[in-house]
């Protein structure tokens, strides 16, 4: 996830993610792809709810707060005030 903190996320990426996230999961679980077993369930059996697209969300804040804190040329970038 390097550099993710300038990812532009639309909708259709974070369904790419989400799925792939999920895919990361039933691998690590070991769960086969033919098993009747619900995305809930899955998620459940992780123990761990953080999403990969909140983290991504989470450090996109964190990178803006940063930015918008410089008063650099990022900064005017930003706010668009030259």
């Amino acid at each position: 996830m390097y550099g993710c903190e300038a990812w532009t996320i639309s909708k259709q990426i974070q369904n790419k993610l989400e799925a792939r996230e999920m895919w990361f999961h039933r691998r690590m679980l070991r769960i086969p792809w033919t098993a009747k077993k619900t995305n809930e369930r899955v998620l459940n059996d992780v123990n761990k709810r953080r999403s990969l697209v909140r983290t991504i969300r989470k450090r996109q804040a964190t990178f803006l707060g940063h930015v918008m804190r410089r008063r650099k040329l990022e900064h005017l970038v930003t706010t668009g005030k030259f």
